[in-house]
């Protein structure tokens, strides 16, 4: 998942400590709804430590199981790579795994997925605030995906 909506740089005192605008809030509780809702549950989140993810992922913890965290500051703005690194090392310890990130990270993990899944055409293009896919695994890694719930907030 995407963070949502985050006040403007210029509102916060620095990148890190941006918070989540009324939107934001609201896109959350949607997007826990919907995880309720699909019965998504995961042993381990893994959150950039930005105050943005960090609420994002304060709302969507009860819809999710209140797994546990970790919020390693290689997750502040990694690439899609660093971040899927991330998982795959989680993987060795829990089977099932939440990821709270930025963009252009997040969003191109997310769509590398859901290209491997063939389901590349559903995906929002650009990956909004607050945009969340969840895939199935099988096999190895990550290359055997199977799109199982999106949440797009623009819908």
């Amino acid at each position: 998942m995407r963070h949502a909506k985050a006040v403007d740089r210029l509102e916060a005192e620095d990148d890190f400590q941006r918070g989540l605008t009324a939107r934001g809030r609201s896109d959350s509780e949607d997007a826990g709804r919907l995880f309720a809702e699909q019965g998504l549950e995961v042993d381990l989140a893994l959150v950039s430590p930005a105050w943005r993810t960090r609420q994002t992922f304060d709302l969507i913890a009860p819809a999710l199981g209140a797994p546990a965290i970790e919020d390693p500051m290689a997750l502040y703005h990694a690439s899609d790579t660093m971040i899927e690194r991330a998982v795959k090392t989680a993987f060795e310890q829990v089977s099932r795994i939440a990821v709270v990130g930025h963009n252009p990270g997040i969003g191109a993990l997310a769509h590398a997925l859901a290209a491997k899944a063939g389901a590349a055409g559903q995906l929002p293009g650009g990956y909004p605030t607050a945009a969340a896919a969840a895939f199935s695994l099988s096999g190895e890694g990550l290359d055997e995906p199977r799109l199982v719930a999106l949440f797009n907030p623009k819908d």
